[in-house]
Protein backbone atom coordinates (compact mmCIF):
# COMPACT_ATOMS: atom_id res chain seq x y z
CA UNK A 1 0.00 0.00 0.00
CA UNK A 2 1.12 3.58 -1.01
CA UNK A 3 1.87 6.61 1.71
CA UNK A 4 -1.07 8.01 -0.32
CA UNK A 5 -3.21 5.33 0.45
CA UNK A 6 -2.22 4.92 3.93
CA UNK A 7 -3.17 8.89 4.45
CA UNK A 8 -6.25 8.66 2.73
CA UNK A 9 -7.12 5.18 4.59
CA UNK A 10 -6.16 7.27 7.80
CA UNK A 11 -8.53 10.24 6.58
CA UNK A 12 -11.65 8.01 5.73
CA UNK A 13 -10.93 6.26 9.21
CA UNK A 14 -10.70 9.73 10.91
CA UNK A 15 -13.77 10.90 8.96
CA UNK A 16 -15.74 7.64 9.75
CA UNK A 17 -14.85 8.68 13.41
CA UNK A 18 -15.60 11.87 13.56
CA UNK A 19 -19.17 10.83 12.06
CA UNK A 20 -19.84 8.71 14.66
CA UNK A 21 -18.86 10.61 17.76
CA UNK A 22 -21.19 13.25 16.51
CA UNK A 23 -24.13 11.16 15.33
CA UNK A 24 -23.23 9.47 19.29
CA UNK A 25 -23.49 12.98 20.60
CA UNK A 26 -27.35 13.76 19.12
CA UNK A 27 -28.26 10.67 20.48
CA UNK A 28 -27.18 11.29 23.86
CA UNK A 29 -28.64 14.88 24.11
CA UNK A 30 -31.93 13.23 22.05
CA UNK A 31 -32.00 11.11 25.15
CA UNK A 32 -31.24 13.77 27.47
CA UNK A 33 -34.41 15.91 25.76
CA UNK A 34 -36.56 12.70 26.19
CA UNK A 35 -36.21 12.38 30.46
CA UNK A 36 -36.31 16.57 30.63
CA UNK A 37 -39.87 15.70 28.91
CA UNK A 38 -40.49 12.74 31.11
CA UNK A 39 -39.35 14.89 34.36
CA UNK A 40 -41.40 17.92 33.19
CA UNK A 41 -44.31 15.72 32.79
CA UNK A 42 -44.23 13.86 36.57
CA UNK A 43 -43.86 17.96 38.20
CA UNK A 44 -46.57 18.50 36.00
CA UNK A 45 -49.10 15.69 36.76
CA UNK A 46 -47.85 16.03 40.44
CA UNK A 47 -48.60 19.42 40.74
CA UNK A 48 -52.01 19.77 38.31
CA UNK A 49 -53.57 16.25 39.06
CA UNK A 50 -53.20 15.35 35.98
CA UNK A 51 -52.36 12.12 34.64
CA UNK A 52 -54.10 11.75 31.11
CA UNK A 53 -50.35 11.43 29.04
CA UNK A 54 -51.58 12.75 25.64
CA UNK A 55 -52.49 16.30 27.92
CA UNK A 56 -49.44 16.63 29.55
CA UNK A 57 -47.72 15.82 26.40
CA UNK A 58 -49.25 18.53 24.80
CA UNK A 59 -48.42 21.06 27.64
CA UNK A 60 -44.91 20.12 27.74
CA UNK A 61 -44.56 20.73 23.94
CA UNK A 62 -46.55 24.37 25.19
CA UNK A 63 -43.63 24.77 26.86
CA UNK A 64 -45.80 24.60 30.37
CA UNK A 65 -43.93 24.02 33.05
CA UNK A 66 -44.73 22.98 37.03
CA UNK A 67 -43.49 26.37 38.30
CA UNK A 68 -45.92 28.61 36.03
CA UNK A 69 -48.83 26.18 35.91
CA UNK A 70 -50.57 27.90 38.30
CA UNK A 71 -50.89 31.44 36.12
CA UNK A 72 -52.52 29.32 33.86
CA UNK A 73 -55.99 29.91 36.22
CA UNK A 74 -55.22 33.87 34.93
CA UNK A 75 -55.02 32.92 30.89
CA UNK A 76 -58.75 32.98 30.74
CA UNK A 77 -59.38 36.84 32.02
CA UNK A 78 -56.32 37.85 30.19
CA UNK A 79 -57.58 36.40 26.48
CA UNK A 80 -60.82 38.15 27.53
CA UNK A 81 -59.18 41.40 28.91
CA UNK A 82 -57.57 41.31 24.76
CA UNK A 83 -60.42 40.14 23.30
CA UNK A 84 -60.74 43.74 21.38
CA UNK A 85 -57.08 44.22 20.71
CA UNK A 86 -55.97 46.34 23.77
CA UNK A 87 -55.92 46.16 27.88
CA UNK A 88 -57.92 48.84 29.34
CA UNK A 89 -56.90 50.06 32.65
CA UNK A 90 -60.56 49.01 34.04
CA UNK A 91 -59.93 45.49 32.60
CA UNK A 92 -56.16 45.21 33.81
CA UNK A 93 -57.83 46.42 37.45
CA UNK A 94 -60.39 43.43 37.43
CA UNK A 95 -57.86 40.79 36.33
CA UNK A 96 -55.28 41.70 38.73
CA UNK A 97 -57.71 41.97 41.65
CA UNK A 98 -59.33 38.13 40.52
CA UNK A 99 -55.71 36.90 40.79
CA UNK A 100 -55.28 38.37 44.26
CA UNK A 101 -58.16 36.66 45.35
CA UNK A 102 -56.98 33.23 44.24
CA UNK A 103 -53.47 34.29 45.89
CA UNK A 104 -50.97 35.81 43.37
CA UNK A 105 -49.24 38.16 45.23
CA UNK A 106 -46.88 41.14 43.72
CA UNK A 107 -43.38 40.06 43.27
CA UNK A 108 -43.99 36.69 42.82
CA UNK A 109 -43.04 35.23 39.74
CA UNK A 110 -46.55 34.46 38.45
CA UNK A 111 -47.93 37.62 39.17
CA UNK A 112 -44.67 39.43 37.48
CA UNK A 113 -46.38 37.00 34.45
CA UNK A 114 -49.44 38.18 34.32
CA UNK A 115 -48.33 41.71 34.22
CA UNK A 116 -46.41 41.06 31.26
CA UNK A 117 -49.48 39.26 29.51
CA UNK A 118 -51.25 42.05 30.73
CA UNK A 119 -48.80 44.48 28.40
CA UNK A 120 -47.84 42.36 25.82
CA UNK A 121 -50.81 40.18 23.91
CA UNK A 122 -49.81 36.62 24.50
CA UNK A 123 -49.77 34.11 21.56
CA UNK A 124 -52.36 32.14 20.65
CA UNK A 125 -50.31 29.34 22.14
CA UNK A 126 -51.11 30.11 25.74
CA UNK A 127 -54.54 29.48 25.28
CA UNK A 128 -54.33 26.52 23.64
CA UNK A 129 -51.82 25.52 26.55
CA UNK A 130 -54.82 26.01 28.80
CA UNK A 131 -57.57 24.45 26.89
CA UNK A 132 -55.24 21.21 27.17
CA UNK A 133 -54.86 22.03 30.97
CA UNK A 134 -58.54 22.20 31.61
CA UNK A 135 -59.59 19.13 29.75
CA UNK A 136 -56.89 17.22 31.68
CA UNK A 137 -58.32 18.82 34.93
CA UNK A 138 -61.65 18.31 33.75
CA UNK A 139 -60.78 14.41 33.45
CA UNK A 140 -59.40 14.15 36.88
CA UNK A 141 -62.53 16.40 38.83
CA UNK A 142 -66.25 15.19 39.68
CA UNK A 143 -68.75 16.53 37.05
CA UNK A 144 -70.27 19.10 40.16
CA UNK A 145 -66.17 20.38 40.79
CA UNK A 146 -65.63 20.41 37.16
CA UNK A 147 -68.95 22.47 36.65
CA UNK A 148 -68.22 24.82 39.93
CA UNK A 149 -65.00 25.32 38.55
CA UNK A 150 -66.57 26.39 34.97
CA UNK A 151 -69.11 28.67 36.70
CA UNK A 152 -66.68 30.57 38.89
CA UNK A 153 -63.77 30.73 36.25
CA UNK A 154 -66.30 32.94 33.67
CA UNK A 155 -67.84 34.59 36.51
CA UNK A 156 -64.42 36.40 36.35
CA UNK A 157 -64.06 36.59 33.01
CA UNK A 158 -67.63 38.38 32.32
CA UNK A 159 -66.12 40.77 35.02
CA UNK A 160 -63.19 41.66 33.03
CA UNK A 161 -65.45 41.58 30.04
CA UNK A 162 -67.93 43.94 31.63
CA UNK A 163 -64.80 45.95 33.11
CA UNK A 164 -65.09 48.57 30.67
CA UNK A 165 -68.97 48.72 30.67
CA UNK A 166 -69.72 49.40 27.29
CA UNK A 167 -69.59 52.46 24.37
CA UNK A 168 -69.54 55.21 26.94
CA UNK A 169 -71.55 52.72 29.39
CA UNK A 170 -74.17 52.19 27.33
CA UNK A 171 -75.76 49.50 25.80
CA UNK A 172 -74.36 45.90 26.60
CA UNK A 173 -70.98 45.85 28.65
CA UNK A 174 -69.75 42.34 26.68
CA UNK A 175 -68.63 43.24 23.27
CA UNK A 176 -69.08 40.59 20.30
CA UNK A 177 -65.11 39.89 20.55
CA UNK A 178 -65.39 39.00 24.59
CA UNK A 179 -68.69 36.88 23.78
CA UNK A 180 -66.50 34.84 21.92
CA UNK A 181 -63.82 34.31 24.06
CA UNK A 182 -66.61 33.55 26.63
CA UNK A 183 -67.61 30.79 24.63
CA UNK A 184 -64.24 29.25 23.76
CA UNK A 185 -63.66 28.92 27.53
CA UNK A 186 -67.05 27.51 28.32
CA UNK A 187 -66.67 25.56 25.43
CA UNK A 188 -63.29 23.89 26.96
CA UNK A 189 -65.00 22.31 30.10
CA UNK A 190 -67.46 20.82 27.46
CA UNK A 191 -66.07 17.45 27.46
CA UNK A 192 -66.18 17.03 30.68
CA UNK A 193 -69.73 18.55 32.01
Amino acid sequence: MSDIDKTLQKRRASLEEAFYIEEDRKLVEKHRELQRMEETKRNLSEVSGIHNEAVLKKLVELNVRAETLASLAIVPLVEVAWADGEVHGKERDAVLKAAGKIGFKKGQIDYDLIEQWLTHKPKVELLVAWENFVKGLCEAMPPAERAALRDELLTHARDVAAATGGFLGLGSKVSDEEEKILKRLSAAFAGGI
